[in-house]
């Protein structure tokens, strides 16, 4: 179908939208070149593409009722239609009287199209929508994006490619994720809109902006790793190449005249003499970005940036290749940087240490945004939901201006608590999960703004206190210095990037740099003197929400990390509330549990190891979650997901958790992985999720609180674990125990014994023995077999003279664990059940 059929067929539509969404969305279909929906079934779980798809509603008390989505496409879309008419009924009447004609009775649709009640109707679909999809079954994954259409007039466009949660944002953006009919005439539309039926997340906006920053990340390491061959120190290389880059952006976003920095460049590149007035120059333009005014190097006057990154600014020489390096950067297009990204991928070039992984994988964001969403966005959203039913019962039960100005005010009552949340990341890194909350709050803000227009107030960001969603509530802590002044900027190019996408260069106050001074450079979990003789845990700036990703280090392997005294210091500092068994990221784990449990804060969430779940780690969190009325409960988590460490590009496996105090009995959203499918040229696998709900166990399951069992009298000493070596020379192959003694020495056979494992159980068997000399002393050994003694001599009391246990050093000959208890109970037994410990089943 040619558009211009389409447009003539339905453009004149309305009144009947149960008449006509079907045909509409068939001949849509046969506009973008997809294929027609298919019929329905009798099973709803088979209908992956249909009109009128069925979906159960729970409404409580075991009731349920049936809704039916317009149309659906599994793991592309749920789409909703409504019905406007373009003329009102008086309008018609009137035309009809002026001609002499009776009045004809009219379908009126749903509403008037362009009038206040049309705009609650649409608003109406896009929650009705939603509705259809919490009710979608758990077996399939959430659609990444959420139609409403009015039936020959317009289409309104939601995502969300995080594939959790209800935030469906306006897609690409609140300004036009709305459009008309006549739209579809312009090709690349309808290719985009034939990649939501076919291939949706191709639409995810944050895949191309990873290909831009991850080739600006490359381009800033080399011209990095030159800089510090010529002699500089790494941090004022990083120093100097971040204001760098803050030029090249404000560039391209028109702070500074377009190409102004680049026509710079290629001014002073031209020359070995004129090369070397280069760094004069950028100084001399960073003191006027600092302050504002004049710039005689651009020639023409700059607004007044100011903060901290343009302060005494320091320019460094570059050659001829450098110049060249840094003119390549400067030619991207960083409107198109991913802020969420930017961070990691900038921390990597500029740090010597880490610049060999820039070519790693890092964190996408549709991962930040799997727990950004359910800590801090949709309990946000659920409060708005309530201040905008506030407002419009307070406009339906008012009258004339009051009942509006009523309204307003319960609008402007969200907004001044929008502008005020704070949320901390006490983990910050380069920033990555402040940024992506940061927009998600403007995105929000955005839509309370629109509203307040609605209702004859302000639409501008400047209100009276001057107040506005920005830099100022995201709060981070940071060990490394490099990270956190990382995590500002990507900040700051973040809040500018998306007012300037939303706003222009409109209502943008000077200074455009406040020096918000919010990322700390500090330990988020230890305060302590030089020498670790006093220590207390660090206090955490005041917050209301708290989300962040902590380091990944076990609890072996902290000593190593973070060196011997710093892990006893930590220890003792949280003992009799984390174990010294508890992973690194535990510590962090209590501290924000105990700070929402005094009420100082509303909700955190961490993303940590999916060995949360063991036991050693379950015992932080039992306190907080056990009990009939526990003091907090999950809200949401996902037990089991891929993830990208961004200390080494390792590919790990990671638990999400959000907690908070109940109000009633606790109930959460547990999530679970179906799907994980490798994309080329993508740098994390696509992932869609079962979902579940109930009260969320400590141990990241649903049902029965197996914390809380405890051991049956009947089974008491019936099962042991097996012994535990501790030094590996007692395995000897069958050749060596025979040159032991094994046939030749009387009683050898009883203490050169078959040794299996667990791998030897689930695998095949290796055939080893094992030297037990379980219960015979030292001298006994000596005297009845000087051969085995040698050897373990030679092979297992080196390694037992370091170790920390007395009980291992002083009877270094035995197994440390010899099971003495397993060895009665098994004496006289003809046979025995063995099984592998960590199997997942028996």
């Amino acid at each position: 179908m040619h558009y211009t059929d389409f447009e003539t067929r339905w453009l004149k539509s309305g009144g009947a939208e149960r008449a006509n969404y079907g045909l509409f969305l068939q001949d849509l279909c046969d506009l973008l070149g997809v294929p027609r929906p298919d019929p329905t079934t009798d099973s709803p779980a088979q209908d992956a593409y249909v009109l009128e798809r069925a979906v159960t509603f729970e409404d409580g008390g075991g009731k349920q009722t049936t809704g039916r989505i317009d149309l659906y496409k599994r793991g592309c879309f749920v789409l909703e239609t409504k019905q406007g008419t373009t003329t009102p009924d008086e309008q018609a009447a009137a035309e009809k009287a002026q001609l002499g004609l009776p009045a004809e009775k009219r379908r009126k649709g749903h509403a008037v199209r362009g009038t206040a009640k049309w705009e609650q109707m649409m608003k109406a679909a896009q929650e009705q929508a939603l509705r259809y999809v919490r009710a979608l079954p758990a077996s399939e994954p959430r659609p990444p994006f959420v139609v409403v259409v009015d039936v020959g007039h317009c289409f309104d466009v939601y995502s969300n490619f995080a594939g959790v949660g209800d935030t469906y944002v306006p897609f690409p953006d609140a300004a036009h994720s709305r459009f008309y009919l006549p739209a579809l005439a312009k090709p690349e539309l309808r290719e985009q809109l034939h990649l939501l039926f076919t291939d949706p997340q191709q639409l995810d906006p944050g895949r191309r902006a990873a290909q831009v920053t991850r080739q600006l990340a490359g381009y800033l390491a080399g011209l990095s790793t030159q800089l510090e061959k010529a002699g500089h120190p790494s941090d004022v290389v990083a120093q100097f190449l971040m204001r760098c880059l803050f030029t090249m952006f404000a560039e391209d976003v028109q702070l500074i005249p377009t190409d102004s920095f680049k026509g710079l460049l290629a001014t002073y590149a031209e020359t070995e003499e004129s090369r070397s007035y280069l760094p004069e120059a950028l100084q001399g333009l960073w003191a006027v970005m600092d302050k504002g005014g004049f710039s005689p190097e651009l020639r023409t006057k700059l607004r007044r940036f100011n903060g901290q990154l343009f302060h005494d600014a320091k320019a460094l020489p570059l050659n001829a290749d450098q110049i060249k390096l840094l003119q390549l950067a400067a030619d991207a297009n960083w409107t198109e940087v991913e802020p969420a990204i930017f961070g990691t991928l900038l921390e990597r070039a500029l740090d010597p240490t880490e610049r060999h992984s820039l070519g790693a994988h890092y964190t996408p964001r549709r991962y930040v945004e799997r727990l950004v969403l359910p800590t801090v966005i949709e309990p946000l959203r659920r409060e708005w939901a309530a201040a905008q039913a506030a407002s419009a019962t307070r406009l339906d039960e008012g009258k004339g201006k009051k009942a509006v100005d009523d309204a307003r005010e319960e609008v402007l009552k969200f907004l001044r608590r929008l502008t005020s949340v704070k949320i901390l990341d006490p983990a910050c890194g380069s920033g990555n999960f402040l940024y992506v909350t940061l927009e998600h709050l403007k995105r929000l803000e955005g839509e309370v703004l629109s509203t307040l227009a609605k209702l004859g107030g302000s639409g501008r960001l400047d209100l009276g206190d001057g107040t506005t969603v920005s830099p100022r509530q995201l709060l981070g802590m940071e060990l490394n210095p490099r990270a956190a002044a990382i995590a500002d900027v990507v900040l700051r190019i973040g809040y500018l990037q998306w007012h300037l996408r939303s706003h222009g260069l409109t209502q943008l106050a000077e200074p455009l740099l406040d020096n918000y001074q919010n990322i700390k450079q500090q330990d988020a979990v230890l305060g302590h003197n030089a020498d670790y003789s006093k220590t207390w845990p660090a206090e955490w700036p005041d917050a209301d929400f708290i989300i962040g990703n902590p380091p990944f280090v076990g609890a072996s392997r902290m000593r190593d990390a973070l060196g011997g005294a710093y892990t006893i210091a930590l220890r003792q500092a949280y003992a009799g509330h984390v174990p010294e068994s508890a992973d690194l990221v535990m510590f962090w784990w209590y501290r924000a549990a105990a700070i929402v449990q005094a009420g100082k804060a509303e909700r955190f969430g961490f993303i940590t190891t999916n060995s949360l779940r063991q036991t050693f780690n379950r015992r932080v969190m039992q306190p907080f979650l056990d009990g009939d009325q526990p003091s907090l409960a999950f809200s949401f988590a996902i037990p089991d997901h891929p993830w990208v460490d961004n200390a080494d590009g390792a590919a790990v496996r990671v638990a999400f958790t959000v907690a908070d105090r109940p109000s009633a009995q606790p109930t959460g959203q547990l999530l679970r992985v179906l799907t994980e499918q490798a994309v080329a040229g993508n740098d994390a696998a696509e992932v869609t999720f079962g979902n579940q709900e109930g009260r969320i166990q400590p141990d990241l399951t649903i049902g029965a609180d197996l914390d809380s069992m405890q051991s049956l009298q009947a089974n008491e000493k019936l099962a042991n674990r097996g012994v535990q070596l501790m030094g590996a020379g007692f395995i000897v192959p069958r050749e060596k125990a025979s040159e032991l003694g094994l046939e030749t020495i009387a009683g050898a056979s009883k203490h050169i014994r078959t040794y299996v494992n667990g791998r030897d159980l689930t695998d095949r068997p290796r055939g080893a023995l094992v030297l037990d000399l379980f219960g015979l002393t030292e001298q006994q050994v000596i005297a009845q077999f000087p051969a085995i003694y040698q050897h373990v001599y030679q092979t297992i009391k080196p390694e037992r003279d370091t170790n920390n246990r007395a009980s291992y050093r002083e009877k270094w000959w035995i197994f440390g664990e010899a099971r003495s208890g397993m060895r009665q109970a098994l004496n006289g037994l003809p046979r025995y059940i063995g099984t592998v410990e960590t199997a997942k089943h028996r």
